[in-house]
């Protein structure tokens, strides 16, 4: 299937005028598209502006660009799956992306954008933090994931992570999209029609806590929806992507009693077009500088460079696998 097909879910002729439109953009950029090559641009796609990808990418590339002798431009986008096209494409030379996504992208599994049509023109940089699917409702008689039946649901933006976990989550509970009235919604957009009661509930995949939950929180009394024990083992039997983790008491305002739920691990991912020199500053310029980074986002306080040499799906970059040798941690590499 050709490029321009995978991306017409998105809206190709859109999605792709956008990309060529925010390069330009970029200090120095090019508007055509052609590879990265070492000292050019790097275009890095994250997420919605509301998300944990798009607060982290930005102040990475900011850093990265400040101290790193490098051009980094972060930019919001659709979610992980948009993110592995545009890196295919050649709008993107960095991306953040879900472990899971990045997985079966590069196997040609799963889901219809990639099974059987595998893309395997990027590698791994880093995997950082572990990324809660949360379910979020202000209807207190939804209690479990079996109460969304009938529901309007917002599943997430159409080009994003999100999707694919609601799909998999639904999936554990004997669920379909068919059993719910979906919605494609970014998080604020997803947060904000919840507060209007336009939908009963949202999926938002993201680092706790997530900026639009907390807004949320503050201004209406809001319910985390549990995934339980059996079916969150089930889902992870099921696909091992998955982490069984729990929503501390507290984290958000209102929710006083701990959530159990799943995650799934958050990498950034290159294309391999990309210089080793370039990937190499990247990746140094992170993990070098945690500290600082964390003075401005507590998440960077979860990065480690045991998590970080961890993904072992999709192959590391040779600019990444540089640096992580250096720190004695061997990865795989293309």
């Amino acid at each position: 299937m050709s490029t321009l097909s995978r991306r017409g879910f998105i809206g190709a002729g859109a999605a792709m005028a956008a990309s060529i439109a925010l390069v330009g953009c970029s200090s120095g950029g090019s508007s055509s598209g052609a590879p990265a090559a070492a000292g050019k641009d790097l275009r890095f796609v994250t997420g919605g502006e509301s998300g944990t990808y798009y607060a982290l990418g930005t102040l990475m590339a900011e850093h990265a660009s400040t101290n790193a002798g490098l051009k980094v431009t972060a930019v919001s986008s659709g979610g992980s799956k948009a993110n592995v096209l545009e890196l295919e494409d050649k709008t993107a030379q960095l991306a953040f992306c879900q472990a899971d996504v990045a997985s079966y992208a590069y196997n040609g599994s799963t889901f219809d954008d990639f099974k059987d049509k595998p893309i395997t023109s990027f590698a791994t940089v880093a995997s950082l933090y572990e990324e809660i699917v949360h379910i979020v409702t202000c209807d207190p008689n939804i209690k479990s994931v079996a109460d969304l039946k009938g529901k309007n649901v917002s599943v997430g933006d159409s080009g994003s992570g999100v999707y694919f976990n609601a799909v998999d989550v639904l999936d554990v509970y004997g669920m379909t999209l068919n059993d719910i009235t979906p919605t494609y919604q970014k998080f604020q957009d997803t947060v904000d029609a919840i507060k209007d009661g336009k939908i009963d509930a949202g999926f938002i995949t993201a680092g706790a806590p997530v900026s639009a939950i907390t807004d949320l929180c503050t201004s209406k009394q809001a319910y985390l929806v549990a995934i339980d024990d059996e079916h969150a083992k089930k889902l992870k039997e099921k696909s091992p992507y998955y982490n069984i983790v729990s929503i501390p008491a507290g984290t958000y305002k209102g929710i006083d009693a701990a959530v159990g739920g799943v995650s799934v691990d958050s990498i950034v991912l290159a294309s391999d077009s990309v210089s080793e020199d370039d990937v190499y500053k990247f990746v140094s310029d992170i993990f070098n500088n945690l500290d600082e980074l964390a003075g401005n986002n507590a998440k960077f306080k979860e990065f480690s460079l045991d998590k970080a040499v961890s993904y072992d799906v999709v192959p590391y970059h040779a600019g990444a696998a540089k640096y992580f040798k250096e720190k004695g941690k061997e990865v795989k590499s293309k």
